[in-house]
């Protein structure tokens, strides 16, 4: 059995988006609902916090210092010193009942980042891709809830859930232009525990996905069956990341949204960050070229 430790204790309502700096040996993530930007330093343990002015989907580390934010209204910079933001675009700007949700950065420094439905039951949502220059494209519609961004490691394929229809898509994609299309079905929950949420790949080609509400982290091998299950101790996964310096701790981070008093208290690690070791490493993450 996989030995899950206790990386970082939080109360995150909403923990999302791992991300690992290789730099400066942190790992940095989100609490969506909290508007928290938290950042753990592995070889100190220590933890820094940052109040955002609105909830923030996704974010990503940018080449020239600094970050970009999926804040839930559109994609800004945000000053880590001075907390000013920078509005680049508010793509739904007519649909208020939408919030910008999960997003990653592909190889080439291009921030991709998918939005969804607040009440959680309608497919107006989309996924955008931010380009260095700053133009945003739209790359797919009709979607619930965006998750689950990542690419094989040769750059050939990326996939992309619909977490309300419970659906891990792959497309063809094109490296050089960012261009992605014959959409099918990678792998589905339907008869599963639990939905698919937050995802990264390993330097074999095997995705890791965490499951809502399904205790647990799936392995899909390229084929999209289902290689290896971890149990977690916590209800509700939401997204994984490798780090470390040799990036083979797995972190993995975590919710409280809707659970009761009785039942935070079976699961003490609720809202935190944990890590564990897979027995496999992880590839590096790209910053945004913009």
């Amino acid at each position: 059995m996989t030995e899950v430790r206790l990386a970082a204790k939080a109360e995150n309502t909403l923990g999302e988006v791992p991300v690992w700096d290789p730099r400066s040996q942190a790992l940095w993530w989100v609490d969506i609902e909290g508007r928290l930007l938290q950042r753990l330093h592995q070889p100190s343990g220590e933890i820094r916090v940052w109040t955002l002015p609105e909830r923030i989907g996704s974010f990503a580390l940018r080449e020239g210092g600094g970050v970009v934010c999926a804040f839930a209204s559109g994609f800004a910079f945000y000053d880590l010193e001075t907390g000013a933001v920078d509005w680049i675009a508010r793509p739904e700007a007519d649909l208020p009942g939408n919030r910008f949700n999960d997003g990653k950065v592909d190889r080439r420094g291009r921030f991709w980042a998918g939005t969804m439905d607040d009440s959680l039951s309608n497919r107006t949502a989309s996924l955008y891709r931010l380009d260095p220059d700053l133009t945003v494209h739209r790359m797919e519609t009709g979607v619930g809830i965006s998750n689950a961004l990542c690419w094989s490691p040769d750059d050939r394929l990326f996939y992309f859930a619909d977490t309300l229809q419970q659906e891990i898509w792959v497309y063809d994609h094109d490296a050089a232009s960012g261009a992605i299309g014959n959409r099918r079905v990678f792998a589905t929950t339907h008869d599963q525990p639990g939905q698919p949420d937050g995802s990264t790949i390993d330097a074999e080609g095997f995705m890791w996905n965490a499951q809502w509400d399904g205790w647990r982290l799936v392995r899909y091998a390229p084929d999209g069956s289902v290689d290896r299950v971890v149990d977690l101790p916590v209800q509700k996964p939401t997204s994984c990341m490798f780090g470390g310096t040799d990036l083979k701790t797995l972190y993995v981070t975590t919710a409280i949204w809707d659970l009761d008093q009785r039942t935070l208290a079976d699961q003490p690690w609720a809202g935190s960050l944990l890590a564990l070791d897979v027995g496999v490493a992880g590839l590096p993450e790209t910053r945004f070229a913009g």
